[in-house]
C-alpha cells in the first residue's frame, strides 16, 4: 500500500466495522447538490475516490449515475463489496487511478481528500476526468461550538501526531490547481442520531490514529470518552443523542488546459 499514510493503513485495516457504525451518513441536501454542481444523473459516470467502506455510495446512487469506487485499503474495500455488491470496486490510489483517460464525468472524495492532497493526485484526477468534468470534496465536520463536542475533539486530538486531517486546512494548499477552476464551497447542517455508544464512542474509535493505537491505549481513550458522556447532562443516561455536524462540500471544474 505504497503512498498510504501508516495511520490509514493500520487504523482502517483494524476497524472497518467501527467505521460503518460510528461515522455519520450525509444530509439529504447533498444529493441535489451533486446533481446541480456535478451534473450527475442518468448516463453519467462518477468515481468515488478513497471510497472506504462505501458510506457515501448511497448519495451517489441516488443521482442515478453509474458509480465506480476506488479504495486502496483491502479491509475497507472488502467491506464495501459486501455492503454494495453491485458497485464496481477497484484497488487503486489517488496517485494511480486504475481507469482510462477521460473516462468519468465526476470524481468525488468524501472524508478522503486530506489523505492524498497533492499535485500528483490532482493531475491524476484531471487525467481520468472528461473535459468539463468536476471534482467534489466532501467532509462531515464536528460542530465544536457545542461544549461536549469540543471536549471529545480534545481527547482525540492528543493522539493525532502527523496524520493529515481536514481541520488543519493543509489540503487547501494545493489549490488553485493546474487543470481546475476555482473551488466553490457550500455548507449544510447535519446530525448523526443514535445511541451514545455508536455516534460518540464508535465515532471516536473509528478515527484512523485512534484505531491504530495499541489495545491498552485505545481502551484508555474509550474510558475517557465514556467518562465524558457520563459527566455531560445532555448525554448521561440517554438512549439517543444527536451529534451535531456541518457538512462542507467543495466543487471545481476541470478546465481544458491540464498541462
Amino acid at each position: 500500500m505504497t503512498d498510504i499514510h501508516r495511520a490509514a493503513a493500520a487504523g482502517f485495516t483494524a476497524q472497518p466495522d467501527l467505521y460503518v457504525s460510528g461515522r455519520p451518513g450525509y444530509p439529504a441536501a447533498i444529493v441535489p447538490w451533486l446533481r446541480a454542481e456535478l451534473g450527475l444523473g442518468p448516463g453519467r459516470t462518477v468515481l468515488d475516490l478513497g471510497a472506504g467502506t462505501g458510506k457515501f455510495l448511497p448519495c451517489l446512487r441516488e443521482t442515478d449515475a453509474r458509480v465506480i469506487a476506488v479504495e486502496p485499503v483491502a479491509a475497507m474495500r472488502e467491506k464495501l463489496v459486501r455492503e454494495h455488491p453491485d458497485v464496481q470496486a477497484l484497488d487503486g490510489r489517488a496517485q494511480a487511478i486504475p481507469l482510462p483517460d477521460a473516462s468519468v464525468d465526476a470524481v468525488v472524495c468524501a472524508q478522503a481528500f486530506h489523505w492524498f492532497a497533492s499535485a500528483a493526485a490532482l493531475a491524476e484526477i484531471a487525467r481520468v476526468l472528461r473535459p468539463g468534468g468536476s471534482l467534489a470534496l466532501v467532509w462531515n465536520v464536528r460542530d465544536e461550538g457545542v461544549g461536549w463536542v469540543a471536549a471529545l475533539s480534545a481527547i482525540m486530538n492528543r493522539h493525532e501526531g502527523d496524520v493529515p486531517r481536514y481541520h488543519t486546512g493543509a489540503w487547501r494548499q494545493v489549490f488553485p490547481a493546474p487543470g481546475f477552476g476555482p473551488l466553490r464551497e457550500t455548507r449544510f447542517p447535519h446530525r448523526h442520531v443514535g445511541p451514545p455508544e455508536a455516534v460518540i464512542l464508535d465515532r471516536a474509535l473509528s478515527v484512523s490514529f485512534i484505531a491504530a493505537l495499541p489495545a491498552a491505549e485505545r481502551e484508555a481513550v474509550a474510558a475517557e470518552i465514556r467518562a465524558l458522556i457520563a459527566a455531560t447532562p445532555d448525554l448521561a443516561g440517554t438512549q439517543e443523542v444527536a451529534f451535531p455536524y456541518e457538512t462542507a462540500a467543495f466543487a471545481c471544474r476541470r478546465v481544458d488546459d491540464v498541462s
